[in-house]
């Protein structure tokens, strides 16, 4: 299938870089290191395996890209805005757009925009950041699981997944509301703690203290999960969560990154769509509300 990627960043450099390394058809919407990455390449350091993709096909525009079978979409969730201008040359009436991005209910409001595309959701478990021009710092895990929110061909789906596997890139197929809902018992908890104790994921764990609040945060989100009809997440996903991050590098989350480079932070689909959605089912997640409100503090201070 021939693949686009709206964010070449640390996620859809990776991701889109493993695909083009596989001999996919690929092209890269990139700004501010367009120049670079046509005359040096793109350049992804990995724990599986280091590559450089010597002339990928990269553009500054989507105007200027061909329709394509998948988009991927890896932007920030804050600049969904920018996707009524930015995807529509990429659409055909068959082209299946993948929002490779964190939070719950991003899909919903995409979906508003465009009434007619298929959307599914992209899950990536992945440590990875790009703190240089055309270079992608891939430093542990990597899988991605799919989540089908409006895509009526299965076949392509199915087909999403085994070129993913084929790439390289672990990848299976969910039901999506446990996809998303999976994705943030770690993402709630682990994002907004690295910004608000100033800290990495391994220094929460070896603290007890931390380590348990962790824990209580995580079981938020299953109990509000669970509330909204949300099927195989309980206390042994929670488990899996912890010692999944106690073995990965010492690592600083997205929303870690954006506060230490002064970006904003994905906040509204982050904590305060899930907290909104799980309070009107009758379930408040009272640690991770306060977590909110620190980081609305940090991000207008």
């Amino acid at each position: 299938m021939r693949y686009g990627i709206i964010g070449t960043g640390a996620i859809g450099g990776y991701y889109g870089g493993k695909l083009a390394h596989d001999g996919q058809e690929v092209h890269f919407l990139l700004h501010r290191d367009y120049e670079y990455v046509i005359e040096h390449g793109l350049q992804v350091d990995s724990c599986d395996g280091s590559f450089h993709i010597d002339h990928p096909h990269v553009y500054p525009s989507t105007a200027q890209m061909p329709p394509c079978d998948v988009v991927l979409v890896c932007l920030k969730s804050i600049n969904n805005y920018l996707l009524r201008d930015m995807l529509p040359p990429l659409l055909s009436p068959d082209t299946l757009v993948v929002l490779i991005q964190n939070g719950i209910g991003v899909e919903e409001d995409v979906q508003q925009m465009f009434p007619d595309t298929a959307l599914a959701a992209g899950l990536a478990f992945i440590c990875s950041a790009k703190t240089e021009p055309g270079r992608v710092d891939h430093q542990c895990y990597g899988h991605i699981n799919f989540g089908n929110y409006s895509c009526k061909d299965e076949a392509k789906m199915q087909c999403l997944v085994d070129e993913f596997n084929h790439a390289g890139i672990k990848a299976g197929l969910f039901e999506y509301m446990e996809a998303r809902w999976k994705k943030a018992v770690w993402n709630m908890p682990f994002n907004g703690m690295t910004v608000a104790l100033h800290t990495q994921t391994d220094l929460l764990l070896k603290n007890p203290a931390t380590r348990q609040l962790i824990r209580e945060q995580m079981m938020e989100v299953v109990g509000a999960a669970q509330c909204l009809g949300v099927n195989n997440l309980d206390e042994s996903f929670v488990d899996l969560m912890i010692q999944m991050t106690d073995e990965m590098t010492p690592y600083s989350p997205s929303m870690r990154l954006d506060y230490d480079f002064h970006r904003p932070l994905e906040i509204h689909y982050i904590y305060t769509r899930p907290i909104e959605i799980a309070r009107k089912a009758g379930f408040p997640m009272p640690k991770l509300e306060m977590l909110e409100a620190e980081l609305r503090f940090l991000s207008e201070s």
